[in-house]
């Protein structure tokens, strides 16, 4: 079994997961920042610096199916209150492989530190680059155990000609040989059909828990 997250990560992206045994992994923060819960098929993380007989101990204490005690509203309220930590939803957790070549549409790279763009993901990724293309905005930064995350935004007038399947392909194109990472909110059914049909996969979910409240990650607003 991998003994890190990122080891976990590397792993799903290779299509390798966690036994489908019920069981739950305890495995330390990859950073102060990140701290959360993944949940494979029958399978889930805690990523968290917490005491691992607390967080067994908690889980059993949420009376209900050992496949989905993880994400259960009452475990993430007792580790968020555990942690002083907050969440905002749980995502859908996708992946892509690296693509070569160029982008399938023109990107200009923002190059300012001040764009709201920027500012906004440096507060939950680094390494962040921004790229504009007609009608839209595709973020890349190094989230969760250094992973490269992406989101996109696309403009209201721009929406529904496919530009969010093209941006988020494109992001595959620009990160050389790593996979690419995303996390969609799960009703938003109009971005997970973007990402899957530029070849990302769903891998599981994912709660990420911050010390501060996490904006709405633009990735939920790709058409």
């Amino acid at each position: 079994m991998a003994n890190t997250l990122r080891d976990i990560l590397d792993a799903a992206a290779r299509g390798v997961f966690p036994p489908a045994d019920g069981g739950t992994t305890i495995v330390n923060q990859p950073s102060p920042r990140d701290a959360g819960v993944l949940a494979f098929t029958a399978h889930s993380v805690v990523f968290a610096d917490e005491d691992p007989g607390w967080i067994r101990r908690t889980l059993a204490g949420t009376d209900c199916d050992s496949l989905a005690a993880t994400m259960n509203a009452r475990f993430l309220a007792a580790l968020m209150d555990r942690t002083g930590r907050t969440s905002d939803t749980i995502d859908v957790l996708l992946t892509g492989a690296a693509l070569p070549g160029e982008p399938p549409l023109a990107l200009t790279e923002i190059d300012d530190p001040g764009h709201p763009r920027v500012v906004s993901a440096r507060r939950r990724r680094d390494d962040v680059r921004v790229w504009a293309a007609d009608g839209g905005v595709l973020v890349l930064g190094r989230g969760v155990a250094g992973r490269w995350e992406v989101a996109v935004e696309v403009a209201e007038e721009a929406r529904r000609r496919g530009l969010g399947r093209r941006l988020v392909e494109a992001a595959r194109h620009l990160v050389g040989d790593a996979p690419v990472w995303a996390q969609v909110s799960a009703g938003n059914a109009r971005s997970l059909r973007a990402f899957q049909a530029a070849g990302y996969r769903p891998v599981g979910s994912e709660a990420l828990l911050s010390a501060r409240a996490r904006s709405a990650d633009c990735s939920r607003t790709c058409s």
